[in-house]
Parts: structure tokens; C-alpha cells; sequence
């Protein structure tokens, strides 16, 4: 079933799964992970409603029960599998994806993320190869409405940024259940209303077109900072004052003001492999090592705990938190990141220029190629530059990141399409624009 991905389960509802699928994921998983109880969190999609019902049902049929929470974001389903000692947990969600899309997070002891490779390719084969047999004890639907503890919780992360003027765009999605009693009315919002249609721009701020409108709004209201959640609330990305998308692997060096300079927060901080060498060198900086680790939550969450690490972050705008059971939550970043923007402010330094003091090298972006032969390209790029000149570094946990003196490059496949995912970083613009056009020069040959 093309559905269960690296990370989750996920794809077109009707298309890429049905709701029997659902039904038998819901009947396997308390098999799979051992538990008499899931707890179900979901989001507003117009598929989810139904996805709910066929999910709890499968669940209930194999003598589980069911704790609702209702409509969430997915960090509180992370956050309250791992404070509540649920073995088992789904969000209903297909995260920053369009409309037609939904799928699954599934987590089990202590929020540790349930990827291919530790369940759900187990549970796939349950799902193709068993037969259901319902038992006859049934299991309970009950109603577990926690809103207003996790509100308590991330209350802990407010401080005074009155004089900060925020625009804020909740992309329509979960991020609406929580911004007005957290943030209350400071920042100017917009997309601020559950609609599983997102009528506006769809939730992923990664893409040019759907961060228009908080540019926009950040302009027009002349704000300090604006701030996009994504579908579920999983991830957060900023804009400057000057109405510029801050790359947000930056945003890691962001947060170490706060828990090592202000907080002195032992451990290390994780990051991915296509983050910035800026990141890592302005956090040697602050008196701390960094990890750098595979991208993704079924990865990182996991590195994080085994390294007792203090936070850490991706650059698809993920941010982890020891203090959040190791796992990633938008909010607390955007709190953390947003007191840290108000004492800059009082000290007369902008957003545009604490970003500029980070990010020191010139930087590409992530760039994709459509190649089927992916792993015969990646090894022409790393014989053809390793040939060269001599590296520095070499890593080969996510594709490959290789170092040079004056740049790098990260090349990596995409798990589920044919792409080649590619990053080059340099100590200057002309260096970068060189080793760029090297490197495409390569990949063309691969490109059908």
C-alpha cells in the first residue's frame, strides 16, 4: 500500500488508501504495540471525520479503547502520549499537505515516533496479510477533552514581548485552537478559522506562494516579525521585518539564546544534515556541541533522547525539545523564539539583523532533480568533487553531506518520489554559484 511512508502513513483519501485500510490499521495497531488503549488525536480535514470513525472502530473491535481528544494539534498528541503513559497513539492528519490529502502519526512509549523501520512496515504486512477477526468484548470510545492542560503547559514558555508587533497566519489549520489563548489579541492574524479546505494558500510554508499573504501582512502592519504555522502545528517558520522567509534551520541558533545563554541548558543540540554550517558554528560559539543527524521526526526525536539532548531542530522547520519529552512542538518554539526577538528588540537589534550576524555563508536552498538512477548520481557528484579536492567531512547517514574547506554540499533521495534533493553552502556567492552550476552540470546527464 503506497500510503506507509518512511515517516507515517499518508497519501490521497480515496486514492492511496480507503477506509477499510483505516479500519484495519485501527484493528492492528493495539497488537502491534502491545495496549489496551490508543489515543486519538485529529485535525480539521474534511476526510478526517470519517477517518476517525473507521480508525475507532478497528481499534474498538480489537477490544482497545479509544481516548478522544478531539480536534488537536500534533504535538499535544505527542506531549500527552508521553506525560499520560499511552503505549499507543494516532493524529489524524496529513500535516502541511493539500486538502485531498490525510494520513496517520503514530507513536507509542514515551512519544517515540513509530516510523517503516520500527512498526508500520510490521504493521503494513498485518494490515495486507491478516484476517480481522473482531472479539466479542469490544472495547469503549471515551472522551478525553486535555485543551486546557496543555494550554497550562505551554504557559510556562510566556514571557513579556509587549513591545514586539507579531503577524501571525495560522494556514487555516490546528494552530487556530491555541494561538488567541496563548498569544491572545497582540498579533495581527489572519487564517486564524478551522477549514479543511484551505481556501487561502495551502498549510506548507516551505512553498513561495503559500507565505505571500504573512510578507504581506508583515509589511503592511510594519511588524517586528511574522510567524506561519503549518497544517497540524508541527512546524513554524518566520518572516523578517523586512517581509523576507527566514531559512528556518537558522531559527535553531535562535533558540540557543535562550536555552544555553539564558538557561545554561546542558547537552547537546541536534540538527539535520542540510542545516547550515552557520547554525552549528554560531552554537560552538554559545559553549555547545552539535549533533548532526538524519532529517525527519522518526529519526531525530529518537537521536535527540539516546543523546540526552537539550533541543535541536530541522530545516524543514521542525524544533525538538528535551522538555517536550524529546519531540517537536511549534508552540514552544514560537514562545521561546519570540521572547528572544522582544529582548533583542529592547537592546535596538532587529530580527533581519540577528538573522545576519547567524547566517554567514551563502546558501542555495534545497534543490530537486526528477532522477530515477538516484544513488548512481549521488556517487558521480561525490567522485567527481572528492576527486578534486579534498574533503573535510563526510557523512553517509542521509545521502551524503560532504565538506570542503571553503563549502559543502548535501545531496539526499527522496524516500518516496523519484527526486534527488540537493544543498550547496559557501563561504561566498561566487564560490556557491560555481560549485552550483558543477554540480547540475553533473545531474543533467541523469535527468530524463
Amino acid at each position: 500500500m503506497s500510503a506507509f511512508k518512511a515517516y507515517d502513513f499518508r497519501g490521497v483519501f480515496g486514492k492511496d488508501f480507503n477506509l477499510d485500510d483505516i479500519y484495519k490499521i485501527g484493528f492492528f495497531l493495539p497488537t502491534l504495540l502491545k495496549t489496551s488503549k490508543v489515543l486519538v488525536g485529529r485535525d480539521m480535514r474534511m476526510s478526517t471525520p470519517d477517518m476517525f470513525s473507521a480508525l475507532s472502530k478497528g481499534i474498538t473491535d480489537a477490544g482497545a479503547d479509544v481516548y478522544d481528544m478531539g480536534l488537536t494539534t500534533t504535538p499535544m498528541v505527542y506531549y500527552f502520549t508521553a506525560k499520560h503513559h499511552f503505549d499507543a497513539s494516532v493524529m489524524i492528519t496529513a500535516s502541511h499537505n493539500p486538502k485531498e490529502y490525510n494520513g496517520l502519526k503514530v507513536s507509542r512509549t514515551n512519544a517515540l515516533p513509530v516510523g517503516f523501520d520500527t512498526g508500520l512496515g510490521e504493521l503494513q504486512k498485518m494490515v495486507e496479510n491478516k484476517k480481522v477477526e473482531p472479539v466479542a468484548e469490544k472495547g469503549k470510545i471515551i472522551p478525553y477533552s486535555v485543551k486546557d492542560e496543555y494550554v497550562n503547559f505551554l504557559k510556562n514558555y510566556q514571557h513579556d514581548i509587549s513591545n514586539l508587533n507579531i503577524a501571525m497566519d495560522c494556514s487555516n489549520g490546528m494552530a487556530s485552537i491555541l494561538v488567541k489563548e496563548i498569544f491572545g489579541n497582540q498579533p495581527t492574524y489572519i487564517f486564524d478559522e478551522l477549514d479543511g479546505t484551505f481556501p487561502n494558500h495551502e498549510p506548507n510554508p516551505l512553498e513561495e506562494e503559500n507565505v505571500k499573504h504573512i510578507k504581506d501582512l508583515v509589511l503592511k502592519t510594519k511588524a517586528d516579525i511574522g510567524v506561519i504555522f503549518d497544517g497540524d502545528a508541527d512546524r513554524v517558520m518566520f518572516i523578517d521585518e523586512k517581509g523576507n522567509f527566514i531559512a528556518p534551520d537558522l531559527m535553531i541558533a535562535v533558540l540557543g539564546h535562550y536555552f544555553i545563554k539564558e538557561k545554561d541548558m546542558k547537552g547537546k543540540v541536534i540538527q539535520d544534515i542540510r542545516t547550515s554550517k552557520s547554525v552549528s558554528e554560531y552554537i560552538n560559539k554559545l559553549g555547545r556541541e552539535v549533533c548532526i543527524w538524519r532529517v525527519g521526526r522518526a529519526f531525530a526525536a529518537l537521536k535527540l533522547r539516546e543523546i540526552d539532548g537539550a533541543f535541536g531542530g530541522e530545516f524543514a522547520g521542525h524544533y525538538y525539545f528535551r522538555d517536550f519529552y524529546y519531540s517537536d512542538s511549534a508552540f514552544v518554539a514560537a514562545l521561546v523564539i519570540l521572547k528572544v526577538i522582544s529582548d533583542m528588540k529592547r537592546d535596538n537589534i532587529s530580527v533581519s539583523e540577528l538573522i545576519s550576524q547567524i547566517a554567514v555563508y551563502a546558501n542555495s536552498g534545497e534543490i530537486n532533480f526528477k532522477i530515477e538512477k538516484k544513488l548512481e548520481a549521488m556517487n558521480a557528484l561525490k567522485e567527481h568533487f572528492m576527486g578534486k579536492e579534498k574533503a573535510t567531512e563526510f557523512m553517509d547517514f542521509d545521502g551524503y553531506r560532504i565538506e570542503f574547506p571553503d563549502w559543502w554540499f548535501n545531496v539526499r533521495p527522496s524516500n518516496t518520489e523519484p527526486y534527488l534533493r540537493l544543498l550547496l553552502e559557501a563561504k561566498t556567492q561566487k564560490l556557491l554559484d560555481e560549485k552550483t552550476d558543477e554540480a547540475r552540470a553533473i545531474l543533467k546527464s541523469f535527468i530524463k
